[in-house]
Order: structure tokens, then sequence, then C-alpha cells
């Protein structure tokens, strides 16, 4: 069987709705399996105005609004709709990436028909309670998950580091590494632009600390604006820039009120933006891979971020960055110090960081999870 012969149902629970991370691998992940000649469909939650043109063919599933977050929806269910459609597609392989209603229905589906599952894990969901003041409830969000997990065939992570910590948790023995790569002709060192930091009222040798992402406080708000505040106490020369959007905004421009809120930026505004920035602070230890660090590592910056899942396969520590314990506000403070004052030190690790970018290429890292396809088609045949 060759990539061509496959004929993947993708379900998705945010395919296309909002930019973030998941969503624009799962599209680049369509995008290279039909060009390679297979056929997909996905099956996901649509918006009227979506943040983005979805790859392939998107069927719609019933959804509502998330309470309070409505740039999400929640699948509701597998309906006689979508399961006719997905009957008359007669998929080979069944690729779920989130752990909703809809997707757990659509695998129990494919298993009564022999097809196999793969699950892709792209968020450690269990982990955002602790930002809610309900960290009881992990353990059972835990086992909730592993009910999921265990009937896949198999499970694929973005990182080793998450791969791990899913052994680790008995979630599977089938897994798998799906990483990201970088578009390297957006993001590039040579996107800085000195007048764009004039524009907001930077110095030339101010050091810029940049924080890139959806503004919600899964991603370590506090963390972060803890540390700023050591920073400020010490008398470190700094300015914030912060990249992004998010119901936390609010919140976090009261906590920042001398940071540069610049807002959502995309493709080479995006890229200008990190690339304006000499160093990112990701503090974050609810992501899988961290596609914002590879970003700005592909842009010459060095990272500091939280030794979590993600960060921790990607970041080099002394070499392109550092890692830090989550939560250790003085240890954060204290890189962040170091390059601050060090003009050099950061232009050495972000050259490495530079470097260390040019390893993570799309095409072969999406040829694994067709490989891993491929491989879970031939093993259900033999079962048979």
């Amino acid at each position: 069987m060759e990539v061509s012969d496959l004929r993947i149902a993708l379900f998705s629970g945010n395919y296309n709705m909002t930019v973030d991370g998941a969503n624009k691998a799962l599209n680049r992940l369509v995008g290279y399996l039909l060009g390679q000649g297979a056929a997909v469909r996905v099956y996901s939650p649509t918006v009227d105005d979506p943040d983005f043109e979805p790859t392939g063919d998107l069927v719609s599933v019933p959804s509502m609004a998330i309470p309070n977050r409505p740039e999400y929806r929640i699948p509701l269910h597998f309906s006689a709709r979508v399961r006719e459609d997905i009957a008359m597609f007669a998929p080979n392989v069944l690729h779920i990436s989130s752990p909703d209603r809809v997707s757990r229905q659509a695998a129990a589906w494919a298993r009564r028909r022999h097809i196999p599952v793969a699950c892709s894990v792209h968020t450690r969901f269990e982990t955002y309670f602790r930002y809610y003041n309900l960290s009881f409830l992990e353990p059972l969000v835990v086992a909730w998950l592993r009910r999921l997990y265990r009937r896949c065939d198999a499970l694929i992570a973005p990182s080793e580091s998450f791969a791990q910590v899913l052994r680790d948790q008995r979630m599977n023995y089938d897994i798998g590494i799906w990483t990201r790569g970088v578009e390297r002709d957006i993001f590039r060192p040579d996107r800085r632009d000195m007048s764009w930091r004039k524009s907001w009222g930077i110095a030339d040798a101010r050091p810029v600390i940049a924080f890139l992402g959806r503004l919600v406080m899964e991603k370590g708000l506090d963390v972060f604006a803890d540390t700023i505040d050591v920073l400020q106490r010490r008398g470190v020369p700094h300015e914030v820039v912060v990249i992004g959007e998010g119901p936390a905004g609010e919140w976090f421009e009261s906590r920042l009120p001398n940071a540069k809120f610049v807002g959502f930026q995309g493709g080479e505004n995006l890229a200008r933006s990190l690339a304006s920035c000499d160093m990112l602070f990701n503090p974050s230890v609810t992501e899988t891979f961290g596609n914002v660090t590879l970003e700005a590592m592909a842009c010459g910056l060095p990272v500091v971020a939280a030794r979590a899942t993600g960060s921790a396969s990607i970041v080099k520590h002394g070499v392109t960055g550092y890692l830090v314990t989550p939560g250790s506000i003085g240890n954060f403070a204290d890189d962040l110090e170091l390059y601050c004052r060090d003009e050099n030190l950061r232009r050495q690790h972000g050259a490495a960081a530079l470097a260390e970018s040019g390893a993570y290429q799309w095409d072969a890292i999406n040829q694994a999870v067709a490989d891993t396809y491929l491989r879970l088609i031939r093993q259900k045949q033999r079962q048979r």
C-alpha cells in the first residue's frame, strides 16, 4: 500500500475556527497528504467567519459555543448526517485530534468496522485545570483521557518529552512522534525591523522580551507577569512586547501596564514582530511541542522556557536558551537578566537557536504521520 491509497477521515475539535499551532499543523498535514495523492475528509465544528480557509474537504459536525470562550465550540454528537457522509467516504484509517464526544463516537464507529484509529495529542488538557483553581480534577481528567487513548491503535505526540509523559501516564504503548516544522521562508532573522521597534517607542539598544501566544491563563500569563515584576525591582533594562490576543488580554494589560501590546499578528507581520525582539519568554506548561518556541528560534532568538513538555525537546539548555523549573519566578528572572545584560550571550545563543531550527522540515515530519497510517493498516489486516 502507498500513501496514495490512503483514505483518511480526520476529526478535529477546531480545524480552522481559530489560528493556533494545532490547527496550523493539521491543515498543513492535510495539504501534504492531498499532495501525495491521498484522499482526506475532515469533520469538525464550523463557524460562519473562521480565521482562515480550511485545507481540503470540511464537513460540519453539530456543536455549541463554549461559555465565556465563544471562539471555541464543543462538538456535540456523531449525527446521522455525519455517519452517512463518513460511510460514503469509506475511510481506511481514522485520525482523531481531540478527546471530545464526537471523536470518541467516531473512534467507536471505526473500531466496530476494524478500521485503525490514530489519535494525535496536541495539548496537555489535564493541566488546564491548574489555572482555574480546579487542580483536584486533574487525576479524573487523566483517567478520562486514558479510557479513550488506550482504545486507539496508536497515539501521535508532537515531542519525545510529551511522548514520555504519555507513557508514564500509561495512556498507550504505541506512541509515535509527529513533531512540527517551521516556515523558514517566513520566520527569518532578516525580518528584524528597527523602524518597527521605534514606532512602538523602543530604543535600539533596549533588550526586548517577547511573549507570543493566545492571551489565556493556561499560557502562564501570571508567571510571565510576576517574572517581569522581579526584573523591574532589580532595575534590569528591558522592554516587553506581547504578540497575541485573547480573553485574558485585559487582565494581562493591567498586570503589564508598560508592555507594548501589538495584538494578533500573522505571516510576515508575525515574523517581523518576533524577529524585532531579542528573546522569547515562554512559561507555559500546557504545550506539547511549542510552535512559538520554534518560530522564535528560526528568527534567531534565544528562548527562556519552562522545562516542560514541548520546549524541553526543542531548547538546548545553555546553548539555544535556558530551561527553568515551571513556576520558578526567580530562576526565570535570573536567565532573562543574563540575556538583558549580555548582548553577546543572547547573540551567541540566538545563532545556535537559528541553526537548531533548521532540523525541522515539514515534508519529512508529515511523512512520518503517513507512515504511521500505513503501518496501522498493515497491522489491522494481519489481525483479521
